[in-house]
């Protein structure tokens, strides 16, 4: 079967492509940078896998209308020519940010979206105009909220932790106990290509999540223990540590409120849906088992 992708370059695109070209899939991959890209479309694929958007700029430092441009004009674009086209499926990828910044409690598919910044905003209103749309008979649509993504290759707020702890330094942060999802690229990708194969399946919006949840603490306790090295975690007074990072918000300091909210809250993500409809009941990697293979790999590239 032929596959799109756009986005292909990015982190997750490049693993995405990997995995189904592994299980003989034929890629055919979408760059909507390209100004005729409209004249590209393959239609004999079966179905398009929309990855590219512009993302979460914690530094914010990009306008407004950039996200929208991107994540919504794009995907509107782009949608109403598979509309047109003979491809079956269309998959969206949008975020769990789409509908809540902060989450209390599980957030499942139900939830009413409230997103704060233009990134979830632009995301949010993308699905909206999608969902908004009649299928022609025989298509479906797969809208993907996925949680934060990992894997080998990736950088982020994974990679910032990985050094504190391969550097001896504790773990500062500790007083924050919180509940956090993850979704490692192989379970996305495992996830993806069993929508591809059940005809049967639904279309709807999706959750994307590994299957348990771990605290920070947790975290820096598994980097701890990947690498060797005894878990130093120091709970220093959360109200102390909030004041402090507001320097960071105004100069360029590895810590400020952004990446600290990231680090400590919860945000627990219910995959049950997904699940369900697909008849899985574990995924191949547990969130520790996933966790571990991107610290790895960390540590393989210096």
């Amino acid at each position: 079967m032929k596959i799109t992708i756009t986005g292909a370059s990015g982190f997750v695109g490049q693993n995405l492509e990997q995995y189904l070209k592994e299980r003989r899939y034929d890629i055919n991959k979408l760059s909507l940078r390209n100004i005729n890209w409209h004249n590209h479309i393959e239609q004999g694929a079966i179905a398009i896998v929309h990855l590219a958007g512009k993302a979460h700029d914690t530094a914010n430092t990009s306008a407004d209308e950039e996200y929208f441009k991107v994540n919504r004009d794009l995907t509107v674009e782009l949608f109403n020519l598979f509309l047109e086209s003979n491809i079956r499926d269309f998959f969206y990828f949008s975020s769990v940010k789409a509908v809540a910044d902060t989450v209390e409690g599980l957030l499942n598919e139900e939830v009413q979206g409230k997103p704060y910044t233009p990134y979830g905003k632009s995301k949010l209103e993308a699905e909206q105009y999608l969902l908004a749309q009649t299928l022609p008979e025989g298509k479906r649509l797969f809208i993907i909220r996925p949680c934060m993504i990992h894997g080998p290759g990736n950088k982020g707020n994974l990679n910032l932790l990985y050094k504190v702890v391969r550097n001896g330094i504790p773990w500062p942060l500790a007083a924050f106990h919180n509940q956090r999802s993850f979704l490692s690229i192989d379970n996305l990708s495992y996830l993806l290509e069993q929508m591809l194969v059940d005809e049967e399946l639904p279309s709807g919006v999706y959750n994307f999540a590994d299957d348990d949840a771990l605290s920070t603490n947790e975290l820096v306790a598994l980097i701890s223990e990947t690498l060797g090295k005894k878990p130093k975690l120091w709970p220093i007074s959360a109200g102390l540590i909030k004041a402090v990072v507001k320097t960071g918000d105004v100069l360029p300091l590895p810590l400020n409120s952004e990446r600290l909210k990231k680090l400590t809250e919860s945000y627990v993500v219910s995959n049950a849906k997904i699940k369900q409809a697909l008849g899985i009941d574990k995924l191949p990697l547990t969130a520790k088992e996933g966790l571990a293979k991107t610290i790895k790999s960390f540590a393989i590239r210096e």
